[in-house]
């Protein structure tokens, strides 16, 4: 149970940075977050292929920690 949680943790603060990156670049020069406002882009950023891509970059990264984890 304690290696589920582990991976829980580990994958959602993976996911909590896909998120805040995608947040910080609407407010960039080049994003509309600025003239729109927080509620648009975080309507914008929160989609159904944003949280794929965020899934599976938290499986590649939690994969490939505990790879080295295990290898060091």
């Amino acid at each position: 149970m304690k290696k589920i949680w582990r991976a829980v943790v580990e994958a959602g603060f993976i996911i909590f940075l896909f998120y805040s990156n995608l947040l910080m670049g609407e407010f960039e020069h080049s994003g509309l977050g600025q003239s729109k406002g927080l509620l648009w882009a975080l309507g914008d950023i929160f989609t159904a292929s944003n949280f794929m891509i965020g899934l599976m970059a938290a499986l590649i990264g939690f994969l490939l920690v505990e790879f080295l984890r295990n290898k060091l």
